[in-house]
């Protein structure tokens, strides 16, 4: 994400300053010519659009559309970003050149530009063989879960995926991964994004990528990786036998990403039939043609195809991953004939207590409870701690994003700790800890091995959900966004909730809904903890409020680090018990029409809400 450009004779000055360095600095022909062109139009407004600010490298790394300028992704920003970033490895790792670095890439392409996540991946490897660092560059697309999987199986010193995961068709991202095979967290993020600054001038060898094919410091990891990575999988499969005589059918779709060879491999891992592939959609293309967004996560549009696939195969239940495989949303067949796209924090509870079942099942002795963890982010619903406690596990929290679950999981791991399970309600599964980031392939398979061992008991998923829920308690969730494109409006709209009265204070009530605790993670204030400080990290440079309410509702309002939305969670969880879901429901559409209506004011704020 660019900052928002400045106006001015002073900016004036800076832009013609770029756009010089620009011309001097950039060889692809396509992007040079485009801003040639800008110039001779004396085209200011996409001049600014496109050189007014560079892309932020922040803990998500990049990502931005492709196209010409340093706000966008492009052969040069690339280069400059990789040479940052290789500057900064260097100062932090004296064994660099011996341990080396992994590329992967997904299948994203913009030919008006001549940019591809592939042509990046070769760039910055160039950029780090020139400076006689050894780089695992995959010869072809990898889910972006293969990335962290190769730093911590080989123990690398850096991960780098080119991928703009399930962003609109334009865009494309650079996701960087830590020597312990998480993503990155601060401070990194600022130390790499200074050295950037420092280096953006191109080495003399940057745009030579035909240099690395000769090279021995180019490694080629994916048949190994490709065959560790399955073997690694194999044990977190129970049920081979169930797997072998199952009648359960699956269809999967890639939406026309990465994912198709994967997770067909991974059902023959589990010994499982392979599903039925939705044939407009198995192949990767740039274009994504079949859908508005590439996202699993916006529901039975993107499924349309997989659902009448799944109706013509007599297939009941549906996985869909994102175009980069590293997220996973699970559908199945219901008896009256219509499809149920279960939520992300729905299939985490299933996951979770699929994972925690199939544990206990081979580990008896009850003391190795109290080493055993499981993960969600702070926004995801409290279902696994409702597990715990009754179990007797622990359960930890986290900020948002699996960069914070992946670290965490890490230093549980290091200290002799079993983690079982890690999720986020943005369909994000992390089941097997040889991957600290979500995995999207291993996810399938496991949802399949579940699904398969449901139906030898005559249980569907959704069976099997509200035996949880009856078990743990329900726990009913709500989450949805609003799109705003004018970072001073969603700044407003946070400092109006914390001085809701006129007098620097957060409201008391959100309509009729009496508020208990209020957590600013933005601020840093907690009022339910005895000195006023929130315990998870803060961030000032993204809006993040918690609102618990005397009725068990809990709602998070928070910004988004990759995309123009205005984020809301909200969640009722009842004690253990045959409550009843429908008035939970009930209850928690009322609190979330009065968020919308009184902390959102969509109307006063100009707030285009999702779907339109």
């Amino acid at each position: 994400m660019a900052a928002p450009e400045s106006r001015g004779p002073g900016a004036d000055a800076r832009l013609d300053q770029e756009t010089a360095r620009w011309l001097r600095w950039d060889k692809n022909s396509l992007t040079l010519e485009a801003v040639k062109r800008l110039i001779a139009e004396d085209n200011k407004e996409e001049l600014r659009k496109c050189f007014g600010a560079r892309m932020q490298f922040g803990t998500a790394g990049l990502r931005a559309p492709m196209g010409p300028g340093i706000s966008c992704m492009n052969d040069l920003t690339i280069i400059q970003t990789t040479q940052g970033f290789c500057r900064y490895l260097e100062k932090q790792f004296s064994d660099l050149k011996q341990k080396g670095i992994v590329i992967s890439f997904d299948a994203r392409a913009h030919p008006s530009s001549g940019g591809s996540s592939r042509r990046f991946a070769r760039l910055a490897a160039t950029t780090f063989i020139s400076q006689g660092i050894p780089v695992y560059l995959f010869s072809d697309i990898t889910p972006t879960p293969f990335v962290p999987f190769t730093v911590s199986h080989l123990k690398l010193r850096a991960g780098i995926m080119i991928t703009a995961s399930h962003n609109p068709k334009q865009d494309n991202g650079y996701k960087v991964y830590w020597d312990n095979g998480a993503q990155i967290i601060s401070p990194h993020d600022k130390g790499i994004s200074q050295a950037i600054e420092e280096n953006l001038e191109p080495w003399p060898q940057a745009w030579d990528d035909s240099l690395i094919d000769s090279s021995p410091l180019l490694h080629n990891p994916s048949a190994s990786i490709n065959n560790d990575y399955f073997e690694d999988l194999k044990k977190y499969c129970f049920h081979r036998s169930v797997n072998r005589e199952t009648k359960v059918k699956f269809v999967h779709t890639s939406v026309h990403g990465v994912g198709h060879n994967f997770v067909q491999s991974a059902f023959k891992a589990f010994d499982l039939v392979p599903p039925e592939a939705v044939p407009e959609q198995k192949d990767p293309d740039p274009e994504f043609p079949t859908v508005k967004y590439p996202n699993p996560e916006e529901g039975k549009g993107v499924l349309t195809l997989s659902f009448a696939l799944a109706d013509k195969t007599k297939a009941r239940i549906v996985l869909a991953n994102d175009p980069d495989a590293d997220r996973l949303a699970v559908a199945e067949k219901q008896d009256s004939g219509e499809w149920r796209v279960f939520s992300g924090n729905e299939l985490g509870a299933l996951l979770g207590w699929w994972l925690f079942t199939s544990w206990k099942e081979k580990n008896r002795d009850r003391s190795a409870l109290k080493d055993t963890y499981m993960l969600s982010s702070t926004v995801s619903s409290k279902i696994l701690r409702a597990i715990a406690l009754k179990e007797g596990f622990h359960f930890e929290e986290t900020l948002t994003g699996f960069k914070w679950m992946g670290n965490r999981a890490k230093q549980l791991i290091d200290q002799g700790k079993t983690v079982l399970f890690a999720f986020e309600e943005a369909i994000g599964y992390m089941c097997c800890p040889f991957v600290l980031d979500k995995d999207g392939v291993s996810a399938a398979v496991i949802s399949a091995e579940l699904a398969s061992f449901l139906a030898t008991k005559n249980l569907s998923l959704s069976q099997q959900l509200k035996a949880i829920y009856v078990e743990y308690g329900y726990h009913i969730t709500k989450a949805s966004y609003f799109i705003c494109h004018d970072q001073d409006t969603i700044k407003k709209l946070f400092e109006n909730l914390r001085n809701y009265d006129g007098k620097h204070n957060y409201p008391k009530a959100c309509g009729k809904f009496e508020i208990s605790a209020i957590r600013d993670l933005t601020t840093g204030y907690d009022d339910s903890q005895p000195d006023k400080k929130a315990i998870l990290p803060t961030s000032k440079s993204s809006q993040m409020i918690t609102f618990s309410f005397v009725s068990g509702g809990v709602a998070t309002m928070r910004t988004s680090g990759t995309e123009p939305k205005i984020k809301y969670y909200a969640e009722l969880c009842a004690p253990p018990g045959n409550s009843d879901p429908e008035q939970l429901k009930k209850e928690l559409n009322e609190l979330v029409s009065a968020i919308e209506e009184h902390f959102f004011q969509p109307q006063k704020y100009n707030l285009q809400p999702k779907g339109d």
